[in-house]
């Protein structure tokens, strides 16, 4: 499904819902998100936001503030838990620091395509349910992101040539990837990455070709090995009491147009993987297939974080991973 459309189901859709009285008092919500107003998420977030303010009538109307223009991204949940912002948009796998299962979408080598995330997903939301109201947020959608490859700016075979590289960071998951293959972790928000690869503070990054492209990394790397990863999740939450907050009218609307973005997010994912790879390569950079040595090498890697998370998340994460095998 092309943009185009995409945006014109939304804004029909938007109109269906148009259920709410125009005679109540009108609020408005802040909805700081970390990436840049042209990535595919910003996006679909802006849609999402359109959808809700013309779907109720005006009564609710969200703004969105994207590229970390309100809240920086490690700011943004705290400030919709706290009230500061009513609703947000985080990459899950972000707050793998707090508990555990933050981090299941980013299991290296356990949900390598789009079909597997969905299927993760469902084992997993709901957990996620209770365990974001028991932080005081309620989840609305969630949108996976391309696969994950490695961005590098020289040519690299094994993991012996990673060794001593500084390797943007962005969770606890990429952290310890950094550790395991003899790399130098830098914890660096999405909306800093042009500065810290021209400024030499990374030199490399796990990433999808959808953050690449949107931060003109050519600029500074030079390879791209498809290694297929994981694919991670941002997702969109409300502040528990904003929400109690709302009618049944205006929550049903909400509801819909979220259904929406996670259907629209989730196709634009799909479509933008192979455009940004192939944007990649045509601003010089090698794009291709990580070699069977590497490879190999990374998926031992994977075996070793998969049982270190399984341990950490205890019966629950073991409960959901188990849910996720069994529907493959």
């Amino acid at each position: 499904m092309k943009a185009k459309t995409l945006k014109l189901t939304t804004a029909l859709t938007a109109a269906a819902l148009l259920s709410v009285s125009g005679a109540v008092a009108a609020d408005k919500w802040d909805m700081p998100m970390g990436y840049s107003g042209s990535n595919f998420h910003s996006v679909t977030g802006a849609e999402f936001a359109k959808c809700v303010t013309k779907g109720t009538g005006g009564e609710l109307e969200i703004v969105t503030h994207p590229g970390g223009s309100l809240f920086k991204g490690n700011e943004i949940k705290r400030a919709v838990q706290t009230g500061q912002a009513q609703i947000g948009e985080r990459i899950l796998s972000a707050h793998q620091n707090e508990n555990a299962l933050f981090g299941i979408d980013s299991i290296p080598f356990l949900a390598t395509s789009f079909e597997d995330s969905v299927k993760l997903w469902k084992a997993a939301k709901p957990e996620f349910d209770k365990l974001l109201d028991s932080q005081n947020l309620v989840l609305l959608y969630s949108v996976p992101w391309p696969p994950q490859g490695l961005y590098f700016k020289k040519e690299v075979n094994s993991v012996a040539d990673m060794k001593g590289i500084k390797f943007r960071s962005y969770n606890t998951a990429t952290g310890r990837l950094a550790e395991l293959t003899g790399m130098l972790p830098v914890q660096i928000e999405a909306a800093e990455i042009s500065q810290a690869f021209a400024t030499g503070v990374a030199e490399s990054m796990v990433s999808s070709g959808s953050t690449g492209y949107d931060r003109k990394v050519w600029e500074s790397l030079t390879h791209f090995y498809e290694v297929d990863a994981w694919l991670p999740r941002n997702y969109v939450f409300v502040n528990k009491d904003s929400w109690g907050g709302l009618s049944d009218g205006v929550k049903n609307v909400i509801n819909g147009c979220a259904s929406i973005a996670e259907y629209a997010g989730y196709w634009r994912s799909v479509q933008y993987t192979e455009f940004t790879i192939g944007q990649l390569a045509k601003n010089g950079m090698t794009v291709g297939k990580a070699g069977d040595a590497l490879k190999g090498e990374l998926q031992e890697i994977g075996k070793k974080m998969t049982a270190e998370w399984l341990e950490k998340a205890g019966p629950t994460g073991k409960a959901i991973v188990d849910a996720f095998k069994a529907s493959q």
